[in-house]
């Protein structure tokens, strides 16, 4: 039986937490994002087709946040394999660079790559 781990695991010690720009509340978790998009894990069902003024609060190395202020519409929203929660779809109509550079910061650290190919 195979017990040696070649790949080392990242555990991820905390979860994105996603915000509604306007109130200042949390709305849910960030669940997955992409260029175009983002999954947000509620406890509660986000109503589909409005827009939303989304705030994410992003940890930096040296202490603080950033805040990436984005625009998404609501494609989609269903109940989540977890008992309590939803998973709601959503479409970024307005995103700023350092949305794409944090998507982009997220592909590079949790993709495998060969030890000796080149960056």
């Amino acid at each position: 039986m195979f017990i040696e781990r070649h790949i080392q695991r990242h555990q991820l010690p905390c979860v994105l937490k996603v915000f509604n720009r306007c109130t200042d509340q949390q709305i849910g978790y960030l669940g997955n994002a992409s260029e175009d998009g983002l999954m947000l894990i509620s406890q509660l069902p986000v109503l589909v087709g409005p827009d939303f003024e989304l705030q994410l609060r992003v940890p930096l190395a040296g202490g603080g946040l950033q805040f990436i202020n984005l625009t998404g519409s609501c494609l989609w929203c269903r109940e989540d394999e977890t008992p309590g929660h939803f998973d709601a779809g959503f479409m970024l109509l307005q995103a700023p660079q350092e949305y794409d550079d944090f998507v982009r910061s997220l592909r590079d650290f949790f993709s495998f790559r060969p030890m000796n190919a080149s960056v």
